[in-house]
């Protein structure tokens, strides 16, 4: 730390122009009370939505409140993220924050009365005036929510219980994050150091293999004490799921989870079948990997080692830039183009500084520019981050350009395609161009790793989700010994017969948070897979595969994902996506395999 440059000894040149936003706070704070006094006018919508005139005219209004709103919060968060400690900006960031919520209540009346109106009444307002057309997908969407909305009355009783429903999210983010200790491990010096949650990944990845094991049997082993407890918290939370799909009359949590989203069932149960048919080759990299490494058995806690190391790279932020032009070169000089403004014109802070928060993002709004947040560290890594946030920021920005504000947002299962395929370009350039057979086998295992992490094992996760939700919604209790034995069965199924499945792992289930957010692992795996349809067309010069992958970047939030992605070539109702990335995975063990 003592090394770290203050906010304002960085030049400007490195930082973002947050002031093309607002120039100084006086003109924030000017906006803000112009928004306070605007946006109260809302409330007087409220039980007269009664024709298109009027919807129309609060969609409208919505959106002049909603835009100045969006400036004024992006503005202060985007201040205080560039030092966490300075007081002026805390307090406009508190100010705005509690001031969203207050303007979110304005507007909750919308949706009741669009729902309380008769569809073919709303259907024939829509045809009757023009204005509203472009607003015709937002608002079936809304309706088709209808069989799934209960009664004002429920509805209040619903929110009102939400807190308590949470409980078991809580409760196991408090256990494991505050309360749970792991004490003291030797690492590969000798030292006496504190074992934690945050520097596990560390030891886990380590060249000395005592000290793997000792973090690896410390850290479930600890988990394993609470098992039950740990159980009944994550029984509880399905539960809760499962409850509320019932409540609001859907089939089962699965629908309930994609339905509004249009998302096919099958997408998410094709999805566990095609990994499942191709398991064979995730065995034959655990094969690979023990060769590799020289292992008589291999075990958990060896499959995150490189399996070789390569001396560290000093990468400058330019050179770093003109790799990832290189790298993003298919993709056209247009998007290059779009890449080189938003370095040049100021949409990235690129360096760490006192007080900076930690991390990397990719934000904005309608009417600003995109905004990245680095801490560039001159490494490989922070190359890579570069050209998948810079994805997002770019997506962002034909989003934007293309459509109407109620449309420019992307959905979830979008959101991680485009930095995703600019990260496939990136590392697919770095694997052809290097000559040094070190650093070629040292990338080469990066991008194994990449799929086995976030295909294979976010895959195995959904399956294992699959299988809870299912038992406990036909009435069949699990405890502690019955998610151990899935889990084990599992990790026996996808990892093969090379590998030792220790005990230890059975556990792990219970460490992992994303199984109190309802069915969300899967579009990791989804959402790679789509990504890696994208580059591999590109990278093939497919006929129109760049102009099909900029109209997916164009279409922000116009349509259903499923939709929009199909669109632009990609359809994953199929097989085609996964596959492909299956076939990639293939392709880089056969490189590494000689």
């Amino acid at each position: 730390m003592s090394d770290l440059k203050k906010r304002e000894e960085i030049e400007d040149k490195f930082k973002w122009k947050v002031d093309k936003i607002y120039k100084s706070i006086e003109d924030w704070e000017k906006d803000f009370e112009d928004v306070k006094n605007e946006a109260v006018k809302l409330k007087d919508f409220s039980g007269k939505l009664v024709n298109g005139e009027a919807i129309l005219d609060y969609l409208k209004f919505n959106e002049k409140v909603s835009r100045k709103a969006e400036n004024l919060f992006i503005y202060a968060h985007l201040k205080c993220d560039e030092d966490t400690s300075n007081t002026t900006y805390q307090s406009l960031m508190s100010k705005v924050d509690i001031y969203m919520a207050e303007l979110a209540s304005y507007t909750a009346f919308f949706v009741p009365e669009i729902l309380s109106l008769d569809d073919s009444f709303i259907k024939s307002e829509i045809n009757r005036l023009d204005g509203l057309k472009q607003f015709e997908f937002l608002i079936e969407d809304i309706l088709k929510e209808k069989p799934h909305i209960l009664s004002k009355e429920m509805e209040e009783l619903l929110a009102a219980a939400s807190d308590c429903l949470d409980a078991p999210s809580a409760i196991h983010n408090i256990l494991t994050n505050a309360d749970m200790t792991f004490g003291k491990i030797e690492d590969e010096d000798g030292n006496e150091v504190e074992l934690t949650e945050g520097n596990y990944s560390s030891f886990i990845r380590g060249k000395n293999r005592e000290v793997r094991k000792a973090a690896f049997e410390r850290l479930f082993g600890e988990y394993d004490k609470l098992k039950n407890t740990l159980a009944t918290s994550l029984s509880a939370s399905i539960k809760t799921f499962n409850f509320s799909s019932r409540v609001r009359k859907y089939n089962n949590a699965l629908e309930a989870s994609l339905k509004p989203n249009n998302i096919p069932l099958e997408v998410y149960k094709n999805a566990i079948k095609v990994i499942n048919n191709n398991l064979d080759s995730l065995h034959r990299y655990v094969k690979i990997k023990k060769k590799l490494l020289g292992l008589d058995e291999i075990h958990m806690y060896d499959l995150y080692v490189p399996v070789i190391e390569i001396p560290k790279e000093r990468i400058e932020f330019n050179d770093g830039v003109n790799i990832v032009l290189k790298a993003l070169n298919p993709l056209g000089t247009e998007y290059l183009d779009i890449f080189k403004s938003g370095v040049n014109d100021g949409w990235i802070d690129i360096y760490e500084n006192k007080g900076k928060r930690g991390g990397a993002y990719s934000w904005g709004g309608y009417d600003t520019m995109p905004y990245v947040l680095l801490n560039y560290n001159n490494e490989l890594g922070d190359v890579s981050t570069l050209a998948h946030e810079m994805g997002h920021s770019i997506h962002s920005y034909y989003s934007r350009k293309e459509q109407p504000y109620y449309y420019a947002n992307y959905t979830l299962f979008c959101a991680e395609v485009a930095s995703t395929t600019n990260e496939s370009l990136l590392i697919h350039y770095l694997i052809e161009n290097e000559k040094d057979e070190k650093k070629k086998l040292y990338l080469i295992n990066q991008e194994l790793e990449q799929i086995r992490t976030t295909v294979f094992r976010q895959l195995m996760f959904a399956e294992f989700e699959l299988y809870t939700h299912e038992t406990l919604e036909k009435g069949i209790p699990l405890t502690a010994e019955d998610y151990n034995k899935a889990w084990h069965d599992l990790n026996v199924k996808y990892f093969g017969n090379e590998i030792v499945i220790d005990k230890e792992v059975d556990v792990e289930w219970s460490r992992i948070p994303h199984f109190y957010s309802d069915f969300y692992v899967y579009q990791y795996a989804t959402g790679y897979a789509a990504a890696s349809a994208f580059s591999k067309a590109i990278l093939d010069g497919k006929e129109n595969a760049v102009e099909k992958y900029k109209g997916f970047l164009k279409s922000g939030g116009s349509d259903y994902p499923i939709n929009i992605l199909r669109n632009a070539g990609v359809d994953m109702t199929t097989d085609a996506p996964i596959e492909a990335t299956i076939k990639r995975f293939n392709e880089l063990l056969d490189m590494i395999d000689n």
